[in-house]
């Protein structure tokens, strides 16, 4: 029976594969082409992290590649130009517009500079496109000039150099109609679509730089790229989705990073009634403004109902508002009493500490209309959720944010979930269910799940007590010292890695861990390699405030068909210094895990689908050639 019904299934879906190969001439044509591509040499992956907002840096790394379009330029003309000619020549593929306008103002744009500059462009092209089907390269071209540039990039010579006379009659024609700069501008595009195949964003977009929605813009425009969610993005999801903590967190990551913008001109949410009633509430004294006075209690008490509902997040810890003295001025943290940085809790009820006043109650149900009817904000809400997860298994390597939350002696944390008890991966497949519950359905529970997923310690894309009361109101750091998921110095041993790995179906001998989250602090000896290979740390670093403590701006990875390479990055001066001194982001590179032979298409997870592909291919031909079904012309 089981036979039968399989076989009627299979029946069936070779009936609906006839409908796009309906005779043998294309069934041999679509398996000739699929066996060409697992042939041609993998695509380069580009793995980034940790972007917070900061649009400028993020622009100049996927413009450059992580120097890998420098890296092709230097090698395709390596004794023919200088090294000012080659750093030209890179500045105007990441900024044609703005450099040619430079050029155009220096009067260096002759027709022999135009003419020299489209041929060197055109030699880029054609080497990277080399790696692809000449049906991926033409869907990559730039519309407005695709039958040109289809045309120069397969022009070779022959006998009598038609070919050639042809190719530059085409340049002759590109000068004569004054089209150079916009022909510049399509080729540069074309040169940083075909040097990465794919992207990989390994978390955390938002928070602390102001450009996330400019980021977010960006990416939804790229040609190929998946996003594993980092805690601050989670953060966003939860607000959008309406849950009040996640956007109080929101609300208090911004104003401490003076992110007005984001807020109110890139997804039109209102301030004006929270600041108002902050004004009239709080007293306008020492550090804390009344603004984060009153966005600090709002979130500790919503918090604090959110602890309250679910014991199994074990957070007790946590409720601290019911234990201020607000008359001496203190607060008693694990039987220790600490002196609050302020007096002033208008309106804390000690006898209830974490309902919300009437006032508190109003503006809270404002924000959550405001966050929920945003526009631009859902819209790339939803961009997250449909080519976002927590973690990702990809070309046998394991990608996620944060961690997989461990216990000292390395096995896996146990975590309540909705009743069951979950750990490993299949917490982690918990973890994105209840994400995406939270934004289709919108109920408490996910709701609350969310909260716990940005700032709990058992969340593997938190990983670490969070003390934002003592950062909050404390003035002694030593309280405010947030201790780490034991993941994070347990895998920095071969074993733990490896048994992370294999709960994910990863090959330890071949496969990595590709984490952010964790800045590297290179200047105390750090490093972003570790135990033997299996763990690469790639935290972007783009955020400004880390600078000073990781002394670079951090990693980016690439891995290609000769292997991987990690990208140490100084940090980025500015689009004016590229322009005006050519001044790309200078990069460091370790690379390791480089590859006996090429590594093609076939070894990869794509190859894995086409040769699925082919086999289903075979099958129809099989189909065909015994009648079972009848050909179509």
């Amino acid at each position: 029976m089981v036979t039968a019904e399989r076989s009627d299934q299979t029946r069936k879906y070779l009936k609906l594969l006839s409908q796009q190969f309906p005779n043998q001439q294309a069934v041999f044509t679509e398996i000739i082409n699929l066996q060409a591509i697992l042939n041609l040499p993998k695509g380069t992956e580009h793995f980034m992290s940790d972007l917070h907002g900061e649009y400028a840096a993020f622009m100049h790394i996927l413009n450059n590649c992580s120097g890998v379009i420098r890296e092709h330029v230097d090698e395709i003309f390596e004794d023919e130009l200088s090294d000012a000619e080659k750093g030209d020549l890179c500045t105007l593929i990441y900024y044609p517009r703005e450099k040619l306008s430079r050029v155009h103002e220096a009067r260096l744009d002759s027709p022999t500079w135009y003419r020299t500059t489209l041929n060197r462009l055109i030699t880029i092209t054609r080497a990277l496109s080399s790696r692809y089907t000449r049906s991926k390269v033409r869907k990559a071209i730039p519309h407005d000039f695709a039958y040109i540039i289809d045309e120069l990039l397969h022009t070779h010579p022959d006998e009598n150099n038609y070919r050639v006379r042809y190719h530059e009659r085409i340049l002759d024609s590109i000068l004569e109609t004054a089209s150079a700069p916009d022909f510049i501008h399509s080729l540069a595009a074309l040169i940083k679509r075909l040097a990465v195949d794919h992207l990989h964003l390994v978390g955390d977009i938002f928070d602390r730089g102001g450009g996330a929605a400019d980021i977010i813009g960006r990416l939804m425009r790229y040609h190929s790229l998946d996003i594993q969610w980092g805690n601050h993005d989670i953060l966003w999801m939860g607000a959008a989705a309406g849950e009040p903590a996640c956007i109080i967190s929101v609300l208090r990551n911004n104003l401490r990073y003076n992110n007005y913008k984001i807020l109110e001109n890139d997804y039109g949410i209102s301030l004006r009634e929270l600041v108002y009633f902050a004004d009239r509430t709080y007293r306008d004294a020492g550090r804390l403004t009344p603004l984060m006075k009153a966005v600090n209690v709002l979130l500790f008490k919503l918090e604090g109902q959110i602890i309250l509902r679910h014991p199994e997040f074990d957070m007790e810890d946590r409720l601290l508002l019911d234990k201020i003295d607000p008359v001496g001025g203190t607060v008693r943290i694990d039987g220790v009493e600490h002196t609050l940085s302020t007096r002033d809790f208008p309106t804390l009820d000690p006898e209830h500490p974490f309902e919300l006043s009437f006032p508190e109650q109003r503006i809270v149900e404002r924000l959550v209309a405001e966050f929920t009817a945003a526009d631009r904000l859902r819209e790339h809400m939803n961009f997250l959720y449909t080519h976002g997860s927590i973690y990702l298994v990809n070309n046998n390597n394991l990608l996620f944010h944060g961690c997989v939350p461990m216990r000292e002696d390395g096995t896996f944390t146990c975590m309540e979930c909705d009743g069951v008890w979950r750990s490993g991966r299949d917490y982690l497949d918990f973890c994105d269910a209840i994400a995406r519950r939270a934004w289709s359905e919108r109920d408490r529970e996910a709701l609350d799940w969310m909260w716990y997923l940005w700032i709990g310690f058992a969340s593997p894309v938190s990983g670490r007590l969070v003390k934002t009361f003592e950062r909050a109101y404390l003035e002694d750091p030593s309280t405010w010292d947030e201790p780490m998921d034991p993941y994070f110095t347990l895998t920095r041993s071969q074993d733990a890695c490896d048994a992370v790995m294999r709960e994910f179906g990863v090959n330890p001998d071949s496969g990595h861990i590709i984490n952010g989250h964790t800045p590297v602090k290179t200047m105390d000896g750090e490093k972003p390699i570790r135990a033997g290979g299996r763990l690469l740390v790639i935290d972007g670093g783009f955020c400004r405030a880390y600078h000073p403590t990781t002394g670079i701006a951090g990693y980016t990875l690439i891995s290609s068909s000769r292997g991987m390479r990690l990208k140490a990055h100084e940090a980025f001066k500015s689009v004016e210094a590229a322009l005006e001194q050519n001044a790309d982001i200078r990069s460091e590179t370790d690379r390791f895990g480089d590859a006996e032979r090429r590594i093609m298409v076939s070894d990869t997870d794509t190859g894995k689908v086409i040769r699925d592909q082919i086999s289903d291919l075979r099958q129809l031909l099989d189909a065909y050639r015994c009648g079972l079904l009848q050909a179509r012309c």
